[in-house]
């Protein structure tokens, strides 16, 4: 299940963990290691197409050497799970050794079949799940290659208010647009969200907007062919008429190919607004301005057969709204500024509470290893919020949590007193703790908090928020 949740972008602001800002198909820095198995024992007539817009030719380009190769490094270093032939990377690396060849010319013939998406249930703090369908590692990499090669052609064409899965474009910077929206005086926001997007794309619709950006035949029918496989659910392929499964490299482009029309149709009304992924906000002057922004958006959504969610949908003040996880608020001067999202603290929370709630005998040093990468990702993620009282309160929070479970690893009175004292604590200290060790939240602060202090969680590695 951890694998899985590799196959997309962690949303701290949706309380997921992972390797955040690492996105299959965005396009980012290369990984840190180029010591890639490489199985792509090139075809001698593999060449060096290069894309030439508008002519055809983007398939050959996408299967050249160099883009298979970077297109590789990628899907190595995103370290997926395996799909529904049950092949990891390496094991993946090691199947096409030989038949890559083939598999080539099958694709470059419009003979080559996608296999079906392993469907893949990832939790949501909520209490809800969100659908993932895992590709096989070879499809990621013809997705990947195919990306790296359209990418480029199609992303300019986007408007600059869209901020998701784009080079050099990330959540912060929508973040910040919608406060300089706020600061000039627009504080009614439009908050669509749209109801299961990934799961109602209209293949038709897409596909007739990815045909006006790219005039490539043997493009388009692997693209429709990705989206018409099916999924896998327990053993049983269930065909696809609608969505573009979370999990493809090439669902992220696919998505901004289709809402980008909305992004034009806003932009030439001269509308304020920020879009990431299906997440958008529009910031207007006034309710009356918002709701006519709504209307006129439930019609732009319902001509692609996109359903706004109304339950999560609203004309409201920017200031009692999240986005992507950030708040707004006011300070001295009139200023806005940004903090963290009241839902994203409890999700910050449940996660640690996850993370550390089955510690299995773990040493101390071994819990904070476990949560670190989570805590950096989450930091590095709300790094634009003004808040500093919160982030204290949240490594107060965090250190107390770990204090507790300091002492009930430890358990017995003695057992305290022993360690305390051997770490440096007087007598007094370590026998009032050890004499209250089961009690043990309320006896993980105060005292404790002179003996496991911030220097001592800071020698273990555990990142400070504040």
């Amino acid at each position: 299940m951890s694998k899985a949740m590799r196959q997309m972008p962690a949303r701290p602001d949706k309380g997921e963990s992972g390797r955040v800002g690492v996105a299959l198909g965005e396009a980012q820095r290369d990984p840190s290691s180029d010591e890639a198995c490489d199985p792509l024992l090139e075809h001698p007539h593999t060449g060096l197409a290069k894309p030439k817009v508008g002519t055809g030719g983007l398939l050959e380009a996408a299967l050249t050497r160099q883009n298979l190769q970077a297109a590789w490094k990628r899907v190595k270093a995103n370290k997926g799970a395996a799909g529904v032939d049950g092949l990891d990377v390496e094991q993946t690396a090691q199947a096409i050794r030989q038949s890559w060849p083939d598999i080539r010319q099958a694709l470059l013939m419009g003979h080559y079949r996608p296999s079906p998406v392993r469907k893949v249930m990832i939790p949501k703090p909520d209490g809800s799940q969100r659908e993932l369908g895992i590709p096989t590692v070879l499809d990621r990499l013809i997705q990947q290659a195919l990306l790296q090669v359209l990418q480029p052609l199609i992303d300019p064409g986007f408007s600059e208010h869209s901020h998701g899965f784009r080079p050099g474009r990330r959540a912060h910077d929508a973040v910040k647009a919608a406060r300089a929206y706020v600061q000039t005086g627009k504080h009614v926001v439009v908050d669509v969200d749209l109801a299961k997007f990934f799961d109602r794309v209209n293949h038709d619709i897409l596909m007739d907007r990815v045909s006006k950006r790219i005039d490539d035949a043997g493009v388009i029918r692997l693209i429709r062919a990705y989206l018409n496989v099916g999924i896998m659910d327990g053993g049983v392929v269930i065909d696809r008429h609608l969505g573009t499964p979370q999990g493809g490299p090439l669902s992220p482009l696919l998505a901004n190919v289709l809402l980008d029309e909305v992004d034009k149709a806003l932009e030439a009304r001269g509308h304020s607004f920020a879009r990431y992924a299906d997440d958008c906000n529009v910031y207007v002057g006034s309710i009356k301005a918002g709701e006519r922004v709504m209307a006129y958006l439930r019609k732009l959504y319902g001509g692609l057969k996109l359903q706004i969610n109304e339950a999560k949908s609203a004309v409201a003040s920017a200031f009692g709204r999240q986005f992507l996880g950030y708040a707004l608020w006011v300070a001295k001067g009139r200023e806005v500024k940004c903090a963290v999202a009241k839902k994203a603290l409890d999700n910050f929370k449940a996660r640690i509470r996850q993370l550390t709630r089955r510690t299995g005998g773990r040493s101390m040093a071994q819990t904070v290893e476990k949560l670190r990468p989570y805590v950096l990702g989450w930091k590095a993620y709300f790094g634009l919020a003004q808040t500093p009282r919160v982030w204290r309160e949240l490594d107060e929070w965090l250190r107390h949590r770990l204090r507790a479970i300091q002492l009930r690893h430890w358990k017995r009175p003695k057992t305290i007193y022993r360690v305390l004292t051997g770490m440096g604590a007087t007598d007094d200290v370590a026998a009032r703790v050890a004499g209250n060790g089961h009690r043990w939240w309320r006896n993980s602060a105060k005292l404790l908090n002179s003996v496991l202090t911030m220097a001592y969680f800071d020698g273990l590695g555990l990142p400070r928020l504040s």
